[in-house]
């Protein structure tokens, strides 16, 4: 039988962002005994993730564990729902496609239902898809309703993601570490004492002030200021794979409630367009050589600021006592809203392999081991956009991963895709979001043969479903004004 271990002691957070301010939540709620110390760095505009108004749905069930439900973020975060992703002109004009979170399509219907009715891809035709998910149908009538836990209607089953306010989220999260004892020091480090096995026993502050630490976790963006001084930090390079150099970012404009955020192929590169409560944020990809003048007016404007695109991520994101998270340990364009959820799926990591105070090898190389093939599956599903037919045409054509150029062949020849180790999605998932990019997709040999009937009967399956989500949704926009009513202040 093993001896217990010390647990961690002093737990520092170098990085006051929002991925800094949920680590040091989850460390505290971890360890409620440990001292979780927050120090405030000043935030890097090319931390993306720290800036991100959005994750994925991981995001929210891990908002639950730590005690922040929903209903905050939408009351007092300025809050709103994302139920499909749409992506245009990827593949050609006219093309458009639709992303939807969840296994919205059973493996076993990739028959002509799940190929035309799969919410993948139009091309060049005009003619409208029919909704391949409950998802995309709700999208699409601007209906729906965040179900209750264990709901058993039809709106219980639809995956969503949630946007919000990043100043307000931040303000949000800064509350919720205070009311369970987290400290935070508004200062900034000046440098560190070894601890004699490859990390740091203190790091010393800009004040003068010592911090003792047992574990640090690196929150500082894309300078990595911690984990790059540690001996054997090495930074992998992605910028072969993504050809992203710019990001050009818009104020917000006019508040739209809508239930799906855009992705826009055009000839100067990417438009996103999200939407939320506080205003539509729009910003543009572009690579080196677009003419500003050009940028501009596929932006719609001035950019409010143009943030420069390095891609790339740590060799090993935990050297020593020092562990990485978001832009420390991967930066990348948010393109698929995944910054925030690849730094919230590496903290889950953490907590699971969470160490004492006599850090063991063997937790460093597991961590290293699965946070890289996170890094490495968000990479390939970034660099999944870039291999569509005109985005090779429009960026220029990158190096596809190893990984992928196997996945996209079997998807053009038996339409599937082999299995990824710590994927940001399902492979439901992710065969969807290659159809909605416009990829070619073959048939699977196990749905050649007598699919006329399954295709009838899960055609049918499908529209009774749908009817049961529309007749229990109400109109979107309705809905959270009739929430936000009921938790206003009185007299507010």
């Amino acid at each position: 039988m093993s001896e217990a271990r010390e647990p961690l002691r002093h737990i520092a957070i170098a990085g006051a962002g929002q991925v800094g301010v949920l680590a040091a939540i989850a460390m505290k709620r971890a360890l409620p005994m440990a001292e979780v110390t927050v120090i405030g760095i000043p935030l890097d505009p090319t931390a993306f993730a720290d800036h991100a108004a959005t994750a994925l749905p991981f995001t929210l069930r891990m908002h639950d564990r730590f005690g922040i439900p929903e209903e905050l973020l939408v009351t007092r975060a300025g809050g709103s729902h994302r139920l499909v992703t749409r992506y245009l002109g990827w593949s050609g004009e006219g093309h458009r496609g639709s992303f939807a979170y969840g296994a919205a399509i059973d493996p076993a219907l990739k028959t002509a239902f799940a190929r035309e009715w799969g919410g993948g891809a139009a091309s060049g035709t005009g003619v409208d898809r029919p909704a391949g998910s409950l998802a995309e149908v709700l999208a699409d009538a601007g209906r729906f309703a965040s179900p209750a836990p264990g709901d058993p209607s039809p709106l219980g089953k639809v995956e969503y993601a949630l946007r919000w306010n990043p100043p307000a989220y931040r303000d949000l999260l800064i509350a919720a570490a205070q009311q369970i004892g987290v400290r935070y020091l508004p200062d900034d480090i000046a440098g560190g004492e070894p601890n004699g096995q490859g990390g740091f026993g203190a790091l010393a502050l800009a004040s003068g002030a010592r911090l003792p630490t047992d574990l640090i976790l690196d929150c500082t963006g894309p300078a990595t200021r911690l984990l790059s001084v540690v001996p054997g930090y090495r930074r992998e390079d992605w910028s072969d794979f993504l050809p992203l150099r710019t990001l050009m970012v818009m104020p917000p404009r006019e508040p739209v409630a809508a239930l799906e955020d855009r992705f826009s192929l055009r000839a100067e590169g990417w438009l996103s367009e999200m939407a939320g409560r506080d205003g539509v944020r729009a910003s543009l990809g572009v690579t080196h050589t677009v003419a500003e003048d050009a940028a501009q007016r596929a932006l719609g404007g001035e950019p409010q600021i143009v943030l420069p695109v390095a891609p790339g991520c740590a060799g090993q994101a935990w050297l020593g006592n020092v562990v990485a998270l978001g832009d420390a340990a991967a930066t990348f364009e948010p393109l698929g809203f995944l910054n925030l959820d690849l730094a919230h799926r590496q903290l889950d990591l953490l907590l699971e392999l969470l160490p004492g105070r006599d850090i063991r090898p063997g937790e460093r190389r597991e961590f290293n081991r699965r946070a890289a093939l996170m890094a490495v599956a968000v990479r390939d599903t970034l660099a999944t956009h870039y291999a569509t037919s005109r985005a090779r045409a429009v960026f220029g054509p990158a190096q596809l991963p190893d990984g992928l150029a196997i996945a996209l062949d079997q998807f053009a020849r038996r339409g599937r895709l082999p299995f990824q180790e710590e994927a940001p999605f399902l492979g439901e998932e992710r065969q969807a979001l290659l159809a909605a990019l416009g990829h070619p997709q073959g048939t699977p040999p196990q749905s050649r043969a007598g699919q006329d009937g399954v295709a009838r009967a899960a055609r049918r399956e499908f529209a009774e479903k749908a009817e049961a989500a529309l007749a229990a949704a109400p109109p979107y926009r309705e809905w959270l004004l009739r929430v936000l009513e009921a938790n206003r202040a009185p007299g507010g």
